[in-house]
């Protein structure tokens, strides 16, 4: 289909707002509020956008055609950067991270370097001994999984990620719950993301995480830790989507008018870095796939001397309603 074609990111990903649409920084002027840093906890690392799926709401436009990964040079510059600040959460994602051939060797720089570290996987892109060699390493490094698991409902699921990748992702669950993820008493910790599979809101946090929890036990005999549900950010696949079904201007409309105040003040890019699979800085991942640096301009991690100091302003644009909608992206 045209919406899935490969092609780079903040390369006619578009930022630009719906007619008529209110501009986000006038949101926030609206409401008494500016997005500035607090103190800087997290680091996100980029892997870059190669990936087995390619999944409707994605904004990075992964694909298997991305040549994007993240280089072992530029992963030995992220752990001397990691090194050198006290991150409290370093989180790894991607594309498919599982898919990036020195992973274990950035798995096993950053693991020493903050209390917790977030690995991201869509449960499909390896299997095997790949699979396994991996597992292992995640409970030795006591590397916290963040599953992405769309819906209970295979239909729901396969619609938004491909035919059988409930199945598949049903199969690497019951793997991790026999390693000891997501059950309790372990200390492995296994968390799921849930997306919508369409141009609306998530449920709610708390609800989605009782039905989840409940249709999991009962369909499948599967546990896990937490379950977070965030909106689908307006940008890559997921825009090309929207403006070829002509869902666009209604979902901004659904974002701007489910605009949370409270939300601003607990967003991701407020405590956190993103560095992209190259070793750029980005304010988060969104403003990544968007081809907007920190600060506007490009600055490797092999450069950085300091963190940005709180107060420091971060970049915008009308995407980031996708963060302040409902319960936000936090």
């Amino acid at each position: 289909m045209a919406g899935d074609r490969e092609r780079s990111p903040g390369t006619g990903t578009g930022a630009g707002e719906a007619a008529g649409a209110e501009p986000f920084a006038v949101a926030l002027e609206r409401h008494g509020l500016s997005l500035v840093r607090g103190e800087i906890t997290t680091l996100q690392v980029n892997t870059g956008y190669l990936c087995n799926l390619r999944c409707r709401h994605c904004h990075l436009e992964a694909g298997p055609g991305r040549k994007e990964v993240m280089s072992r040079e530029t992963m030995a510059a992220v752990v001397s950067f990691a090194r050198r600040f006290p991150f409290q959460v370093i989180d790894v994602t991607g594309g498919a991270p599982e898919l990036v051939p020195d992973l274990p060797f950035l798995v096993d720089g950053l693991a020493p370097l903050a209390p917790r570290l977030l690995l991201r996987t869509n449960l499909s892109a390896v299997s095997g001994a790949a699979w396994e060699a991996l597992l292992a390493l995640c409970v030795a490094r006591r590397v916290v999984l963040v599953a992405s698991f769309p819906s209970t409902h295979p239909s729901q699921g396969d619609a938004q990620r491909g035919a059988g990748a409930t199945e598949a992702a049903i199969a690497v669950l019951k793997r991790l719950n026999a390693a000891g993820y997501g059950v309790d008493g372990t200390g492995l910790e296994l968390n799921l993301v849930s997306n919508p599979v369409g141009a609306f809101l998530p449920v709610s946090q708390d609800s989605g995480e009782r039905k989840f929890r409940a249709d999991l036990l009962r369909k499948w005999g599967v546990a896990f830790n937490r379950l977070h549900t965030f909106a689908n950010v307006p940008l890559g696949r997921f825009r090309a989507w929207l403006l070829r079904t002509g869902n666009y201007e209604r979902y901004l409309k659904t974002l701007t008018e489910g605009f949370n105040p409270s939300a601003v003040e607990r967003l991701m890019c407020r405590t956190l870095l993103s560095v992209s699979w190259d070793g750029f800085l980005y304010d988060c991942d969104f403003n990544l796939a968007a081809g907007r640096p920190f600060s506007d301009r490009k600055i490797h991690v092999s450069d950085v001397r300091e963190l940005p100091p709180p107060g420091a302003p971060v970049v915008t644009g009308e995407y980031c309603f996708g963060c302040t909608a409902g319960s936000g992206f936090t």
